[in-house]
């Protein structure tokens, strides 16, 4: 079958989808969707795989919900350019075509990351010039390839480290190691001159932390005063029910509008055990799905949005990181997501688009 045909199928299946589809008796009382609940307030986005824009329902639930997409893992370094050579782009065009015949915007995620990266770039010990010129060329290409689709890019992720009592900074990675900083002044100055009109981000978890927090004020200040191209922050937003609280939200909300023009919630899900981050090492198996874990994630849904509507003046976009609890990196059993595995509307969902306030105040964290 023409490409071209199977996508005017793929896009016209949408639109049906979103007229026929049966209405379930869990979503029947929502008279808007997440999107249309935040018109006024900002973009509602979501992380996406493969799956998520090729099965019908699926391809429905995001038309219905979102207008923002990031690709999940396939627009990251690694699997677009696994080795020098050689680019990968069946993936990612999948999830930009979808986004350019469905009209909805897609972010760019990401450019420079230590994981899920080009360890070509690297491996062969090579001078801090090389390594920046490798860098360069990669960037150039991913980024001139969907510049008339995407609107944002996660230039460089999660540079700063999270042990709060290193004098360094920054993340030890192979990056850092050969080029110090200028790899990420750089990766900014390489993105701008590939699309002068994208918004560019620098991309963390913890962001919440005051450490973090504080630290990644501090490499905000000093690429502007050396004159890098950056936009915004993207704070990741992997909560948990525990925290962060509503003060500590505000307050990282309150330092990065100090520094930048654009806040993005970039990688928002919450889950009802007691770890938080974008650490790769975490528990699956979650906690028992009882009444009372749905409203404790419910009520943590609704403060963090709570505080985001509060400030949105100062937010352009919050992204869920996942469809539903069936595509969640965190696994079915931490519960994360407003959709559960069958994609249907959780108590969480019902908070967000009513706007409705917590019942229950905030849990203590367990002791360990």
């Amino acid at each position: 079958m023409n490409p071209l045909f199977s996508r005017k199928i793929q896009t016209c299946v949408c639109v049906l989808l979103l007229v026929i589809m049966p209405i379930t008796a869990q979503e029947a009382h929502f008279t808007q969707s997440m999107k249309q609940a935040y018109d006024k307030y900002f973009m509602i986005g979501v992380a996406v795989n493969q799956r998520n824009i090729s099965q019908p329902e699926q391809i429905a639930l995001l038309c219905k919900e979102f207008n923002s997409i990031t690709a999940e893992n396939d627009m990251k370094p690694g699997p677009t350019h696994p080795t020098e050579e050689q680019y990968r782009w069946e993936r990612a065009d999948a999830i930009a075509n979808f986004c350019r015949e469905n009209g909805i915007k897609l972010r760019g995620h990401c450019l420079m990351w230590h994981n899920q990266t080009c360890q070509w770039m690297y491996e062969d010990q090579p001078s801090k010039e090389l390594l920046l010129a490798r860098m360069r060329e990669h960037i150039h290409t991913v980024v001139s390839r969907y510049k008339d689709v995407v609107y944002a890019w996660d230039v460089v992720n999660e540079a700063i480290t999270d042990d709060e009592k290193a004098s360094d900074p920054y993340r030890q990675s192979e990056f850092y190691k050969i080029a110090g900083e200028d790899f990420i002044f750089k990766a900014f100055e390489y993105a701008r001159e590939a699309d002068p009109d994208a918004l560019l981000f620098y991309n963390d978890y913890n962001e919440c932390n005051p450490v973090k927090c504080q630290r990644i004020v501090d490499m905000v200040k000093r690429m502007k005063k050396a004159g890098v191209p950056i936009d915004g922050i993207g704070m990741q937003g992997h909560y948990n029910i525990y925290g962060p609280s509503e003060e500590s939200l505000e307050q990282a909300i309150k330092a990065y509008r100090k520094v930048v023009k654009h806040i993005h919630v970039t990688e928002l899900d919450i889950r009802v055990t007691n770890e938080m981050g974008g650490a790769l090492r975490f528990k699956r198996e979650g906690m028992q799905i009882s009444d009372s874990t749905e409203q404790f994630l419910a009520d943590q849904y609704a403060r963090v949005f709570r505080v985001l509507r509060k400030y949105h003046k100062n937010i352009d976009c919050v992204t869920f990181w996942n469809l539903s609890d069936n595509d969640s990196w965190l696994g079915v059993r931490n519960y994360a997501t407003p959709f559960d595995a069958d994609y249907q509307p959780k108590r969480a969902y019902e908070y967000i688009v009513e706007k409705k306030a917590p019942l229950w105040p905030q849990p203590e964290r367990p002791m360990k």
